[in-house]
């Protein structure tokens, strides 16, 4: 078992007391306590009792909407067919509270900007009803597969993913959202009884690099902001220096103003130290109103920010503050280029902007038309459900988004929406898997029920069921109530087309 380092116990000690370390050994050392999100689009009543099945017991959250804790269980709860289907999320009450904060809706232009692995993205679509724009940042590549696989996941259609560096993003979106969110890169102290490898590495200087960076990213948050715009800063990790620390350089500096916040769990002021102007302009003093975090005076402002000490919530430690921009901030000097076909290397990720190649067109369009209505006469999917969506061409894949997304510099996306079909060399449209978990009860013909869960592992499993079809061609499949995606029909059989990427998960099924 790892052990919680000197390093760590000597912060505590000296900047919050032995009281405070008292009480984070303590929860170092305990069991954590999982939770789970359940989608807003499925019946909650009916997923709990259908939960049952796997031993899975849970207990809803008072104040928080969606929230459950898992009470028995939990060594189940990721690999049920409800989760590997979106039906539900696993996430701690503690990375709830940032999006709540927040609280965008459907009219707001929403970015994420440290997006990865999704658990905030997926929440900040679901309080948006998978409606309206919201972008997803992140630097990292391995990351970035997560955050898809997640948004996919969950079956999102407003989510627009960029893979870039995040305080570089305001030379392509200046003065752009009504709402972003930073939960920032940290040094995670908030999380070690869940990554109990952080003792192994943490030190002071790591904690520091990183308040550089998460200022970098703030700073590039502000400018990205239109002015009467929110922006939530929240963190996992408790020092100062990457919290209260990073506020406080932001508001020294920029026009932003800090909001009061009820937050619906327990949670205390950020720490804060504002000596009057009057004893420092006659050299008095100000020892006894606190001591300098190095060489800052935190501003009493910061009481507004919230700290969650995990002990006190079963759940992560967590820093939380938002602001508001009150003013326009100095013009950023964009840097634009010109592409004929894929964007440069490293473009995405420097953040210039890109001449696009791609468009989004409306289902209305010349380009698309005739594709969905072979989809709509094929699988009886009502013509004006489309009219719902945007679409975007790539060579032979067709992807579709929310039709009231939108956003400027549509090449430098690493992907927007989720995937409608691929064109085949006949010039069909082939329904992606992802698409007929999205259209669900829309799709009334050309549907394959399975009958058995024998026919449901077959299927996860890429294999093909061993049936016999007078006629071919791709079909929707569906166990139960739920829509698992897509399959193909021929007189050897059913072979699956469920997506690659999520074969690789276990998956069990109920008792």
């Amino acid at each position: 078992m790892i052990e919680l380092s000197g390093s760590i116990s000597q912060y505590i000690s000296k900047h919050f007391g032995n009281e405070y370390l008292s009480n984070y050994t303590n929860y170092f050392n305990s069991n954590y306590k999982p939770y789970l999100r359940i989608s807003p689009f499925v019946n909650q009543r009916k997923l709990i009792e259908r939960l049952k099945n796997y031993g899975i017991n849970l207990e809803a959250i008072l104040k928080i909407p969606n929230a459950y804790r898992i009470i028995s269980g939990d060594e189940a709860a990721g690999k049920t067919l409800e989760f590997i289907l979106g039906k539900y999320y696993i996430q701690s009450l503690s990375s709830m509270i940032p999006a709540l904060v927040l609280a965008p809706n459907e009219s707001d232009v929403v970015l994420d900007l440290c997006a990865a692995p999704g658990s905030k993205t997926t929440q900040l679509s679901e309080l948006m009803n998978n409606k309206g724009t919201l972008i997803a940042n992140e630097i990292s590549a391995e990351r970035l597969k997560s955050l898809v696989f997640n948004v996919d996941k969950m079956s999102l259609v407003n989510v627009g993913i960029l893979h870039g560096k995040g305080e570089l993003l305001s030379k392509q979106f200046e003065n752009r959202f009504d709402k972003i969110l930073v939960d920032a890169p940290c040094s995670a102290l908030g999380i070690v009884q869940k990554k109990g490898e952080v003792s192994n590495w943490w030190n002071i200087k790591k904690a520091q690099g990183l308040s550089e960076q998460q200022l970098r990213l703030l700073i590039g948050a502000v400018k990205m902001c239109k002015v009467g715009g929110e922006i939530v800063y929240s963190t996992c990790t408790l020092t100062l220096e990457e919290n209260e620390y990073v506020i406080n350089k932001v508001l020294k500096k920029y026009p932003v103003e800090l909001i009061e916040i009820k937050i619906p769990v327990i949670s205390n002021e950020g720490f804060a130290w504002a000596p009057p102007k009057e004893y420092r302009q006659v050299g008095i003093s100000t020892k006894a109103f606190g001591e300098k975090f190095g060489d800052e005076e935190l501003s009493s402002e910061l009481k507004k920010t919230r700290r969650i000490l995990p002990w006190e919530i079963n759940s992560e430690g967590f820093f939380v503050a938002k602001l508001r921009k009150i003013d326009d901030t100095e013009r950023t000097e964009k840097i634009s280029c010109q592409i004929t076909g894929n964007p440069p290397q490293g473009s995405r990720q420097v953040g210039i902007t890109l001449r696009e190649k791609y468009n989004l067109i409306k289902s209305s369009s010349g380009k698309i038309k005739n594709y969905l209505e072979a989809l709509s006469n094929y699988y009886g999917i009502p013509r004006n459900k489309f009219d719902e969506y945007k679409y975007l061409i790539k060579n032979n894949d067709i992807h579709f988004v929310d039709a009231n997304w939108d956003s400027d510099h549509l090449g430098t996306f690493n992907r927007i929406g989720t995937r409608l079909g691929t064109i085949d060399k006949r010039r069909n449209l082939q329904l992606n898997s992802l698409a007929a978990q999205v259209f669900g009860e829309a799709i009334t013909q050309n549907i394959i029920e399975f009958e058995n869960t024998n026919e449901l592992d077959i299927y996860f499993s890429g294999g093909t069921i061993k049936k016999y079809f007078e006629a071919g061609g791709q079909r929707v499949v569906k166990y139960g109530d739920y829509f698992l995606g897509t399959a193909v029909a021929s007189k050897e059989g059913l072979k699956s087309q469920f997506p690659r990427a999520f074969r690789t998960q276990e998956i069990i099924l109920p008792r």
